[in-house]
Order: structure tokens, then sequence, then C-alpha cells
């Protein structure tokens, strides 16, 4: 059955990729990226619709979502794919630290003004998470801003442990009303993400020959969201829970299975962003 399925940080990388073979598997795939050039480039190769969006700029995902929400009738699945990983600390025109925004707050954002379309739509939504939760997440929910201790591995970390947080009390709040929720490890990927990054760890961790022969392609690295995206929860998959190789994590931070956290995690990103 096809579906209408939104990807972000669709331009490159895994977002790509699954745009790429969901479009090739007959649904509708609709991509949200922030270059305007890569943006279209891949748009123009699928024949998918698409949008623009800095998620640097939280007026840019109010505008998206309203954009949407007008746009489609129905939303199936919503990817909240979009990422980044960063050096030197630095705050967004919004006020917040660029990693837990891009990757935590936006995307927050972007589901919460979705919500009614995607109760109405039993739909999906998606994180493209990371094991980095698990390796150097650390959150800590007076301080997401990271304004003490800063690195910018421990602000990725985080940012992604807070996806897998987000996945858990979205099921809790809101699959009893239809939607469902998961987040994923993609893999350690060949692309160009962390390029952009001054941290001289994260450069030699992405760019290393040794490590990146280890990478897996992107089109690998889309599988999982491909199958999340097409699967039936309850069926193929389970809501509320973060998949690694296409099976529930055996091994996860120990705040990612904190109820209690994940409830003041939604509390707080929402007294951040004004929103209920």
């Amino acid at each position: 059955m096809s579906r209408t399925i939104i990807i972000t940080g669709a331009s490159d990388g895994i977002g790509a990729a699954a745009a790429r073979q969901l479009h090739k598997d007959g649904h509708r795939v609709v991509l949200v990226g922030r270059s305007p050039r890569k943006t279209e480039a891949i748009a123009q190769e699928i024949g998918a619709e698409y949008f623009l969006a800095d998620f640097t700029r939280l007026d840019d995902v109010r505008r998206l979502a309203a954009e949407l929400d007008s746009k489609y009738d129905r939303i199936d699945v919503l990817a909240n794919n979009a990422g980044g990983v960063f050096g030197d600390r630095s705050k967004t025109v919004d006020g917040f630290e660029q990693t837990i925004q891009i990757n935590h707050l936006a995307p927050f954002l972007l589901t919460h003004l979705l919500m009614s379309k995607l109760i109405e739509s039993s739909a999906s939504v998606i994180q493209t998470s990371s094991t980095g939760a698990r390796i150097s997440g650390k959150l800590d929910i007076d301080d997401l801003d990271q304004d003490e201790n800063y690195s910018p591995i421990r602000a990725y970390g985080t940012a992604k442990l807070a996806n897998i947080l987000f996945t858990r009390e979205l099921h809790h709040r809101y699959h009893a009303k239809g939607v469902s929720a998961a987040a994923f490890h993609p893999g350690n990927v060949a692309t160009r993400f962390g390029s952009g990054t001054t941290s001289k760890l994260m450069k030699f961790i992405t760019s290393f020959p040794l490590t990146r022969a280890t990478f897996v392609s992107p089109e690998k690295g889309a599988e999982q969201l491909v199958w999340l995206a097409e699967g039936k929860p309850g069926i193929d998959w389970i809501s509320g829970t973060y998949y690694e190789k296409f099976k529930v994590a055996r091994r996860n931070n120990p705040q990612a299975l904190d109820a209690d956290l994940a409830q003041k995690l939604w509390l707080r990103s929402a007294e951040l962003l004004g929103v209920e």
C-alpha cells in the first residue's frame, strides 16, 4: 500500500538513499532539506516534492509544519532524519546550543505541530539515532545546552539519547491514539556527515582511512529506515523502542530506559519551545 512519507535530512546520505528506495517501492515521498541545490537535485532525480528548512531556525520549522499540514491530507510516516555534529560550541538564533536544537528540539517541534494530522493518519514517527547515545550520551534536564562541560562528542551523544527518550515518551503519550514511534541506529555510514565539524576527534573518527573502511554505504544505512517506514507497527516492529540491526537494541544507555527521564525531557522540551 502506497504511503505518504516525509523525510527530513533527505538531500544527502541515508535520507536521500531511503527516499530513492521508498519512491522506487511506489510511495509518495516528500523530501525536506536545508540545501536548495542538493534537495532540488534529489527531488528532480526521483520525481518527488520537496520543502526547504534550516533546523537552526525554529521559524523555518514552524513554516515547514504549516506547509506540510496544508499540502497533505495525510502523513503516514514522519522520518525525523535530519541531524548534525559540530565542533566549537555555538548557539542558534533561537538561543539554543545547535547540536541539541538540530537533532532534538527541531524534530520535537515539527512532530508536535503535525500531531493532529499524525493522529488522524495513524502515522509512524521514526527517529534516526545513533550508538553515540550509549557511548557518550549524558542528559542533564537542567542543562540541555551543556553550558557546563561541553564537548562535541558528548553533545552529539546526548542529542541522540534524546531521540530515544523522545521515541519512548511519544509512544507513551500517543500510541493509544494511533501514533507509533521507533528510533534506530543506521550503522557507521560512509557519508559527508560530520564533514563540517571543527572537532579534531570527530574528524578523525569520520575520515581516518582504517575507520572509514569499516563504514557501510548510505544505501545499506538506509535499510532500517525503509523497513520501519514500510513496516506495520505491532507486527513488523515494536512501537516505543530503539533498533540496531533490525532488532531491539540489547545494549543501551541506562538513561534511555528511564521512563521518568523521558517524561521530564518531553516537558522540558515543550517548555523551552513554548508549546503544550
